[in-house]
Formats: structure tokens, C-alpha cells, sequence
């Protein structure tokens, strides 16, 4: 997703209060999110978690 929204891992990671470091051992899968960090990241995409995990294929957040 960073990538088709044309975001640089740093802008991310700053976004969502974490360091770029950090950010990018998840993305090297060397490191699993927190859910903390999962939250953070669907509300910075505005797509819903089940979508950021890849449990569904609609990003829509069920309100």
C-alpha cells in the first residue's frame, strides 16, 4: 500500500510514531506489528484492518 500511495517508509513510520528502522523490519517481514501499530496503520490508509491484513479485498471501514 505505502508504495501505490506513493509514501517513503520514513513519511509512514513518522505518521504513525515509529521509527523508520522499526517500520522497516515490518515491512522485511523481520518483525510482526503490534496491533497498536496495525490500528495506527489502517487509520493512517483510512482502509479497515481486516483489509490491511489481507482478510478481506474491500478496504471500506464498517462504521
Amino acid at each position: 500500500m505505502r508504495i501505490s500511495f506513493n509514501y517513503t517508509q520514513k513519511q509512514v513510520a513518522s505518521n504513525i510514531g515509529i521509527t523508520e528502522r522499526n517500520y522497516q523490519r515490518y515491512e522485511a517481514n523481520d518483525q510482526r506489528p503490534s496491533f497498536d501499530i496495525l490500528i495506527s496503520l489502517a487509520d493512517f490508509y483510512n482502509v479497515s484492518l481486516d483489509y490491511l491484513v489481507g482478510r478481506t479485498k474491500n478496504p471500506e471501514i464498517n462504521k
